[in-house]
């Protein structure tokens, strides 16, 4: 039996794996959220444009905050154990009527190519399925986002096709590749 979402959220959902912490996004990680975030090259196969000023981020946070009043579900700030540093963020945005979310993360430069992403990403997965009972779990990127589409495959998720021109972005018009994974391939 699926609980209330309300029931699933009355403490936020944390998480620990090997070397992360995923827990609910704080007003005192503005700093390491600007740090990554004001990063123009990490940025540039994102649907948003780098942080220009920290009030862009206190911006994103008071997003966060709201995400979490209104649906129980908003981002977690990928935590590095070693430092206490947020180094990312990782999202399920949830579609209560088709029991359904899409996966969107961002990691900092410095941390890329470590498996943080896949780590993070597999953890989210896990709580989607089994704790949320949520039938898909999708995710998108531009077509250039190598790095992105991989870490989707890595993670068992499956290509499903290309969304041609989908997608206004930064001034242009852009194709989307798509990719999920289905309860019944995870369970």
């Amino acid at each position: 039996m699926r609980l209330p979402i309300q029931d699933l959220f009355r403490q936020y959902p944390r998480f620990e794996t090997n070397r992360l912490i995923l827990r609910q996004v704080e007003e005192s990680d503005v700093d390491d959220i600007y740090g990554y975030a004001s990063d123009p090259i990490l940025t540039t196969h994102l649907t948003w444009d780098a942080h220009r000023k920290l009030q862009d981020t206190h911006d994103f946070i008071q997003f966060a905050f709201k995400q979490y009043e209104e649906t129980g579900v908003g981002p977690w700030a990928i935590v590095w154990k070693e430092t206490n540093q947020v180094i990312g963020t990782i999202d399920l945005v949830w579609n209560k009527k088709h029991n359904s979310a899409e996966l969107a993360y961002a990691i900092s430069r410095k941390f890329w190519r470590q498996g943080i992403g896949t780590e993070a990403v597999k953890k989210i997965i896990d709580f989607g399925f089994k704790k949320m009972e949520l039938e898909r779990i999708q995710a998108r990127c531009v077509t250039d986002n190598i790095a992105s589409y991989r870490l989707m495959e890595t993670v068992r998720m499956t290509y499903e096709g290309t969304l041609r021109k989908s997608m206004f972005r930064k001034g242009k018009q852009e194709d989307i590749k798509m990719y999920a994974i289905l309860r019944s391939e995870y369970m």
